[in-house]
Parts: structure tokens; sequence; C-alpha cells
């Protein structure tokens, strides 16, 4: 196959369908996400077989559990999918709402007014409800999308995104809006990259090696979804059994997400009375605890933490533990060894609360709450298409507003230039 030719090919049509789908009234997406929902679900015995054809193939490869179980599909989890894009289709469409009208001294009215973006690129590994996520979002905000999966996951994702389109087209969405790059080979990644004449955007979500790969190659602009660096702070004036709880979660809910913790610090003078507890119930959850020297006197059996390990995003079950001597020295580690995505405290100070809040640059900064989180279902977005660690132009979860631009909008009547 000459890969060249597939992927413009594909970009090609994809960006065609874009141009139609920006114009589709809010009621066909609305149906036609509905309609990709029960497709979801009347097909999840074939979604059930194609994953498990992943799940075997990601065994023989030697993928981790917790990598494996990001992988997973089940009854559950289609169904989950599936109530995702019902949610998605009860949010308000921002498209066409008008942000703000002015007027100029010379009577003419100026406004802005919500746009989609256009074709969407999203390049992502593992998880096969991001296939349907994304899908769902970019419809409702009037952009197309191209969607490369992983190769890990290329049954799942081919099969969801193949009843996806289908739903969407009986629906009157245009043919394409929802377009996968079904070859698992990685130049097609690269043609993709190149593809500035179609592909408006590119959001790639995944680990640390795809993020560099794709900022490093792209020729279109790209909003990033780093790797999850998370750190809670344990304050010395914090609620014990509440830090316990919070800490637990963060780590253990779900390891193998960019917003799970994979570095714990806590203060000197609450060490002694909450590290043994904590360590013990990590312990028996078959969390592994590797720490600083002060941590490992007060749990012997952590194992000692490396320069490496500080940098390091586990999406595993293996925490990171280091005693500090205040905040100053919280924030400090985190600055240095931080990814801006999801970084909380743990105090009952409010003083303490608000420096955090002010001092630490990330997308989500948490005060007594898990950084499991920074999600945009949590925050009330619907499903979101990731969380940005960019700048510019969105930063956090990103819901349906943040998929779409402005342009000016002008009423006048008969003004000329002097």
């Amino acid at each position: 196959m000459d890969i060249k030719h597939y992927v413009t090919d594909k970009t090609k049509k994809a960006k065609q369908a874009s141009r139609l789908l920006a114009n589709v009234s809010t009621e066909i997406k609305n149906n036609a996400l509905f309609k990709m929902a029960a497709g979801l679900e009347k097909d999840m015995d074939r979604l059930i077989t194609e994953n498990r054809k992943d799940l075997d193939e990601g065994g023989k490869k030697g993928l981790s559990a917790a990598m494996l179980d990001r992988l997973k599909l089940t009854p559950e989890r289609i169904k989950a999918m599936a109530d995702g894009l019902r949610e998605v289709a009860a949010l308000p469409d921002p498209v066409g709402d008008v942000i703000k009208m002015w007027r100029r001294p010379n009577g003419m009215q100026v406004g802005r007014i919500r746009v989609p973006i256009g074709l969407i690129g999203i390049i992502y590994e593992s998880r096969p409800n991001v296939t349907a996520d994304s899908a769902a979002l970019c419809l409702k905000s009037g952009n197309g999308v191209l969607l490369r999966g992983g190769s890990e996951a290329v049954h799942s994702n081919t099969a969801i995104a193949a009843i996806l389109n289908r739903a969407g087209t009986e629906a009157g969405i245009p043919d394409g809006s929802v377009t996968f790059i079904d070859n698992p080979d990685r130049a097609c990644v690269m043609e993709m990259l190149k593809a500035n004449h179609s592909v408006d955007l590119i959001i790639p979500r995944g680990g640390e090696g795809l993020i560099k790969m794709v900022t490093e190659n792209s020729t279109i602009p790209v909003i990033k979804h780093d790797k999850g660096m998370c750190h809670t702070y344990v304050d010395c004036a914090a609620d014990p059994t509440m830090a316990e709880d919070i800490c637990f979660n963060a780590k253990v809910q779900r390891p193998g997400t960019c917003n799970a913790m994979e570095t714990m610090l806590v203060h000197k003078d609450l060490s002694s009375s909450f590290l043994p507890a904590m360590a013990a119930k990590f312990k028996k959850a078959g969390v592994e605890l590797r720490g600083c020297p002060r941590t490992k006197v007060l749990v012997p059996d952590a194992k000692e933490a490396t320069d490496k390990d500080w940098d390091t995003e586990y999406n595993d079950m293996i925490l990171n533990v280091k005693v500090v001597e205040g905040i100053d020295d919280a924030m400090a580690h985190i600055a240095r060894h931080g990814s801006q995505h999801s970084e909380a405290i743990v105090t009952r100070d409010y003083e303490t609360a608000m420096r955090f809040l002010r001092e630490v640059d990330a997308s989500g900064v948490f005060v007594n709450a898990s950084t499991r989180l920074n999600d945009g279902f949590e925050f009330g977005l619907g499903a979101e298409i990731g969380i940005s660690t960019t700048r510019i132009h969105a930063r956090g979860p990103m819901g349906l507003e943040e998929l779409t631009s402005t342009k000016f909008i002008v009423f006048g009547n008969g003004q000329i230039r002097k």
C-alpha cells in the first residue's frame, strides 16, 4: 500500500466532510449521537470479540496489567461509552454562540461568534473509549475528526469507528466526518502530521514518547496532552483521615490514567504519624513504594527512589514518596518534576491552601480533593477530548467550547474606512 496516497485520500475526504458538518443543525448532530450510542450497545458482542483480539496480542507482547486494563472493553465500559455519547448530546451546542457584541463610535456593531476549528487529527494510545469520546465531542462542536489509535487497539478502534460512522451517516452526518486510520503502519502518523493541506489541529494523547514525536514532527498546530506527573502534598495541617482517603484514591482507583498520583509529598511534622499507616494501606492494595531516605526510615520496606523515579509516570501501582520540609519544599519539588497536569494539597490551613493555588503551575490545582477529579465529566463539561497541558488556546480538560475557535462578525449600515 502507498502510505502517502492512503493518508492523503483519507484526510482530503475527511476535510470535505468537516466543511459540510460545520453547518449541520444541532438537532441532526444530537440525533446522530443517540444513534451512535445505540449502535455501540447493539454491537456489544462484536466489540468485545474484536477487543479480545487486541488483549490476546497485547498479552503476547508483554503489556503490563495496567496497560491491558486500559485496553480492555467490558459490557460496563461499552455502556459507559454509549452513555458518554448521550451526555454530549444533552450538552449545549457552542457553535453559533455570540460571545460578545459592541458598538463602535461610527455605529458599526462588532462581535465574536463561536465556530468549529475544522478537521481535528487525534493520535492516541491504548484506551478504545477515546475513539467514541473524541468522535462525540468533535461532532457536537461541528468538527470533523481524523482518528489514529495505537496499534495495540487496532481491532477495537476499527470496529468502534465503523459503528460510529455508519450510524452518523444514517442520521444525516456527512460521510467521513468520523474517519479512522486503520493501517497500523507508523508511517501513517508521519504522513498525518504533514497533512496541513487538510488537518487544522493535531491533538496527541499518550505517553511522553508519543507527545515528543508529534511535537517535533508536526507541521500542524498541536495541543499537547502531556504526561501526568501528578503530586499530592500532605501538609502538616491536613486532616489525616481525609489525606489518607484522597491519596489512596489518587493512586489506586485507576493507576493507568494521566491524572493518577505518581508522587506523594508529606510534611516532616506529620510524617511519623501518617506515613506508616498510609504505607500499610498502599501495600495491602498492591502498591510498590519508592521513597526518599527519610521515608525509608519510617517505611523500611520501601525501595530507594532514584533521580529518574521522580520524573517517571508509572501508569501502574508504583508510587514515589518524599518527606518535605514544608510547602516551599513541596512546591519546589513540583516545579522541578511536575508536568503541569494535576497537583493537589491536603490541608486545613486557608493561607497555605491559597498559596498552593496561586503559586503551583498546572492545568488543575486541587485543595482537599483527589487529582483523579481533573476530568471533563467531573467538571461538568461532558466527555472530554483530553487534558491539555498547553497554554494556547485551551488548558485543562477540553470540552465542547475548547474545540471551537471564534471569528469576528460585523454589522454596518454603509460605514467605510476614512
